[in-house]
């Protein structure tokens, strides 16, 4: 079922669409070295990744535009958020550079699978996804304003479990789903029919 220009206007949908009109501002941001900013707007950008999904479903507005839509936003934040630290702390990122980059391989290599498989970009948001965005996210303000860098480091263990589990469903899948909980429904599923 194809959705209607102005039935693709829902609040979720704005929400999600709010981290493809920050990302130049993050950008311009980190590259007039306002750390604060970039922060302040970035924990913007996060809260409407936590929120559009909820309001989604408690406004019954949940659609596979929308879940596509949150998945390019995704990319689009975490290549954002690579490109603006690296500008603002470079010698952070230079020390933790293959943590950086099991994040962004994390985001980058989930979508080429699906591509590869499907043709199109895949929105699993399965519960590893969630966690990994959310321990990315914790994670990389305490790193990014002076903390520990081990729980950035763990963080992106996770990002790559979850990376793997997205993969995962990739190759098992026949065709591509929306809000998948986990590999393991998909299992339980498949023994079941």
């Amino acid at each position: 079922m194809k959705l209607s220009q102005s039935s693709r206007w829902t609040l979720p949908n704005c929400l999600t669409g709010f981290r493809f009109v920050a990302a130049p501002g993050l950008l311009w941001l980190a590259w007039q070295g306002q750390g604060i900013g970039f922060m302040v707007l970035l924990a913007l950008a996060f809260l409407t990744d936590v929120l559009d999904g909820f309001v989604a479903r408690l406004t019954g507005q949940v659609s596979e535009f929308g879940a596509t839509l949150d998945s390019w936003a995704d990319v689009v934040n975490y290549l954002t958020i690579a490109l603006g630290c690296w500008w603002l702390w470079p010698e952070i990122v230079t020390q933790e550079l293959p943590y950086v980059v099991m994040i962004v391989a994390s985001c980058l290599l989930p979508a080429v699978a699906g591509f590869a498989k499907f043709g199109k970009f895949t929105s699993y948001h399965t519960w590893g996804v969630k966690l990994a965005a959310a321990a990315m996210g914790a994670t990389l303000y305490l790193l990014f304003l002076g903390g520990p860098a081990w729980p950035f480091r763990l963080a992106a263990v996770i990002c790559i479990l979850a990376a793997s589990e997205e993969i995962a469903l990739t190759l098992l899948l026949v065709k591509p789903e929306s809000n998948v909980r986990s590999i393991w429904f998909v299992l339980r599923r498949k023994k079941s029919t």
